[in-house]
This record gives C-alpha cells, structure tokens and sequence, in this order.
C-alpha cells in the first residue's frame, strides 16, 4: 500500500464558527484530490483535475454500480443499483415524474465527511447527482443542508454552473440528529416541519413533494461521479475485490481522512497521530464499541468488522483516550440523544430522557438495581420509534456496557474511576423543536380483511394518554414509560368492536385498525 500523504489543515470557509475539519489521506485520494493544493475546489479547477462528466443512460449507471458494488455510505450501506432500479420503476407508474435528493446534513457532532465534501469540493456531489438525474430522467436535484457555510459554498458551486437541466436548488433545514432520516429529509425538503413520518413509505415509490425520489447522502453520489469517469475497472483499482475503492472516515470528530476499503484500523489511527485507547467506537452514536485488542486486528471492511458485531455507518471512529471516563462519557451522549428528539413519538421524547437520566443515576452510585433499571429502559424504547432513533440509541447504551463493565459496575457501586469526562465523544448544545400539529390518523382501509386484523399505534400522534389500555386491555399493554408496548397488535374479531371503540376514544387519533372496514 502506498505511503500516507501528508496531513494539512485547510483553512475555514467564511461562516458561524462550525467546526472545519482537516483533511488527510492514507494513499492517492480520489475525493479528496487537490486539496493538498488549495482550500476548495472551484468550477475551474474542478474540471482540471477531475476531467469532463460522461452522460450514462440508466441501464448504464445501475451497470456501473452493480460492477463497483456501490452502497449509500450515510449509514445504512444500502446497494446504490437496487435504489436506481426502484427509482426508474416509481417513475414509470408515475408518468415519468422523479426527483433526485441530496442528504447532506451530518446531525452528529461526531461526523464531518460529507461537510468537508460540500465546503471542498461540492462539484463532486453535483456531478454524481446531475449524472443520476440525468440518467433517471427526473425534474429536479434538491440538496438538503444544515450548515450556513455548507449552504454557501454548495450555492455558489451552482452559481458558477449557470443555468442546469434538471433544476438545482439547495435548501437550509434545522440542525438536529433526526434531519438526515429519508422522510424527514424530504418533508423537509418540500417545505414542511422536516421530521420523520412514522410510516414505511418508501422515498423511491413516494418522496420530494411525493414524486419518486432517489435519496442518497453526499459521499455517495461523490463515489458515483468519481466512478463514472474512472469506470468500473479503474475504480476497482483501489479497495478490496469485494469492496472496491475508497472511503471518508471522521477520526475523533475533528479530522476527516480517504482511505481504501480493507486497511487496517490501526494505521489510520496512527496516520492521525492517534491509538486505540480504551477502545474505539465506530459508526458513531448509534454505532458500536471495539475493545483495544480488536482495535489492533480490525480493517475497515464489512467483513471484517462484522466479526467484531459493528458496522462503518457514517464512517464515524471515535478512539476512547486513557484520560476519560467511560461511563460519564456515555451518559453525556445518551444525555444528548434523548434531547435530540424530533419530539413527536413517546419513546422517544420521554423514553430517551428517561435512559439517559436512568443511566447517570447508575453511574453517579445508583447500584445494581439501577444498572438493572437501565435495560428495562432500553427494552422500553426498542422497535417502537417513529424512526430508527430510539433503537440506535440503546444500542449505543448496550454497546458502552457490553464494552466497559466493570467501569460501569464501580461506578454503580460509588467507587469512581478518578478521571475526567473531557468530552472525547463529542456533543453540541441541545435545539429547539419546532411546534407540531397532530394531524388525523388515515382512514382505515375498505379492502377485503386480511386473515387477521391487526390494531396499530401511529407513533407520530400518540402522546401516552393511556385510554386505550382501558377499553382494549387484552389487546393494548402499557410500557413503564406510559406509552403501548408495541405499534401492531393482532385483534381478534371478538374484540373488533372495543378496538372500534378505542380508536374512536383516542384523543390523538393515533389509533387505527388494519384491514377491516
């Protein structure tokens, strides 16, 4: 493998006082070309180095990321190609009409890759969104962002593009954990409060102003266009052969770095003058904990770190230094996820709080019988979100607990470990949420019933009145937090008419029966 380049800071774009990564690569950086050279990539310089973009037709772009295996590197690692064929088959049924859409906002203190991107070089993620557009044959590119300087620098990357077919425009939305969830992203988007539906509806059948919609975060469509001049064979030049060419990971919340699929975690970390400490978190807060052995034998590859029970998500790697301690580290992020809540599903906005308070009374010599408190409360807030915050939320609590035991333990027992909370997983102040108007719950559906009818909670409306348990107590169970236990229940047909009854009761209309009439 070729030598790591050297490490430069670049200077801050004009803006609030955000923080600016710096910026390194371990080998010849793709994504990051040039910027050893200067702060940003206008137009101009752009082309010089990157070349002219080739038009595909879009069985040529899903043939482009089949061959280079693409995923979305926003976390969820999805195939690139399958969200293309999904895409072009929405389209279809809906008479050509689609929309391209750009996640380019990073709610996580922890993740900088797709900032330094947009602040950097923005034509990339242009490219590979005009490329996919183009391809789709879809009206518009909408590119959501977080950021006043991120805002700046990807408006006047359009400006010095002129005039464009389809439609750019990019959009300021409200900086906070849950804005880079799909449907908030798009309600966002399209004008509305950008916060999570609650519903599973997929962004390629119903997205941006509910047209059919390829959502993808900015790295992403940035590989696409890297890989679009380079073509399969070359991008596979780099990487491993079951996961070609190159990545951006956040080291420590501060630097940003490419390096290629399959090096060793270790080397990064010492490329950025770091080790593994006490162990290192990759993924970021909805990520998981390696200890420092596995530290030292862990490559960043999917097959690798899946021996070790973790994924790369966002690409966020977060190394524990010996002067911290764990578990005060861990509440401080558990403290910050429960106020990062879109405020609109009880597990959520009171089950959160309610973990990370449970936990800081652990730690602060709550006792066995507190640290028993903590799981109840995970398993309270599991699979029942109006998006996946919740979930990644204990999991983060469950993998900070797995990893450090025994810390958590002399905590609980009153003795301490001495050390400091220096803020080596770092946060941001808490944000204010924006007012919210429950709206009627769906008009349950005339088809023929299914087998079995089932009665659901709409996580989005419910605020944990509690009536419901008290007309359907067989069917509707409360949790400790107030709220149901579960978002789907069977309903047998003897009980159809109290469920009747319920949803008419709900005083948030969060109630429905699935199919019946």
């Amino acid at each position: 493998m070729t030598a790591p380049a050297p490490t430069r800071p670049l200077p801050a774009v004009p803006g609030p006082a955000e923080p600016v990564p710096t910026l390194a690569s371990f080998g010849p950086p793709r994504l990051l070309a040039g910027l050893d050279e200067m702060p940003r990539m206008g137009r101009v310089a752009h082309l010089a180095r990157h070349g002219g973009l080739p038009q595909l037709s879009s069985t040529e772009l899903v043939a482009l990321a089949e061959d280079i295996d693409l995923r979305g590197r926003g976390g969820a690692g999805f195939p690139f190609a399958r969200k293309l064929t999904a895409v072009m088959d929405g389209m279809r049924k809906a008479d050509g009409k689609g929309a391209v859409v750009v996640n380019g906002s990073e709610g996580e203190p922890s993740c900088l890759k797709d900032t330094a991107l947009l602040l950097h070089a923005p034509h990339l993620m242009l490219d590979g969104a005009l490329l996919a557009a183009d391809a789709l044959g879809a009206q518009e590119v909408a590119i959501g962002v977080t950021r006043m300087d991120v805002l700046n620098s990807v408006q006047s990357a359009i400006d010095e593009r002129g005039p464009v077919r389809p439609t750019l425009r990019v959009t300021l939305l409200t900086e906070r954990f849950v804005t880079g969830e799909g449907s908030a992203m798009t309600n966002g988007l399209g004008g509305g409060a950008g916060l999570p539906s609650g519903r599973k509806i997929r962004s390629s059948e119903r997205g941006l102003n509910g047209v059919p919609t390829l959502l993808s975060n900015t790295e992403t469509y940035a590989q696409l266009a890297v890989a679009a001049r380079l073509g399969a064979l070359g991008y596979r030049t780099t990487g491993l052969p079951t996961e070609p060419g190159t990545l951006l990971l956040t080291v420590a919340g501060s630097r940003v770095v490419e390096v290629p699929y399959g090096v060793s975690l270790a080397r990064v970390l010492a490329l950025c003058g770091m080790d593994q400490g006490q162990g290192v978190l990759i993924g970021g807060y909805h990520g998981t904990f390696v200890s420092p052995t596995d530290a030292l034998t862990a490559n960043l590859s999917k097959e690798s770190l899946a021996e070790y029970n973790a994924v790369l998500g966002a690409g966020a790697v977060l190394p524990l230094p010996y002067d911290t301690c764990p578990a005060g580290e861990t509440v401080r992020v558990a403290q910050w996820m429960g106020a990062e809540s879109a405020g609109q599903c009880g597990p959520c906005v009171l089950g959160l709080p309610a973990l990370a308070e449970q936990l800081d009374r652990a730690v602060r010599g709550g006792g066995a019988a507190a640290l028993e408190a903590v799981q109840a409360r995970m398993r309270a807030v599991e699979k029942r979100g109006a998006c996946s915050h919740p979930d990644g939320t204990a999991r983060f609590v469950a993998s900070a607990l797995a990893a450090f035991p025994e810390e958590f333990e002399r905590h609980a027992q009153g003795f301490g470990c001495g050390r400091p909370v220096t803020g080596a997983l770092p946060v941001t102040g808490s944000r204010p949420l924006p007012s919210t108007v429950p709206q009627p719950a769906p008009t349950p559906s005339r088809a023929a019933a299914p087998p079995q009818e089932r009665l659901l909670v709409d996580w989005t409306l419910c605020r944990g009145h509690g009536l419901c348990a008290d007309v359907v107590p067989g069917i509707i169970k409360l949790g400790p937090d107030g709220y149901p236990e579960k978002a789907s229940m069977p309903l047998p047909a003897r009980m159809r008419r109290r469920a009747q009854l319920a949803v008419r009761r709900c005083p948030a209309l969060a109630l429905r029966v699935q199919g019946g009439s």
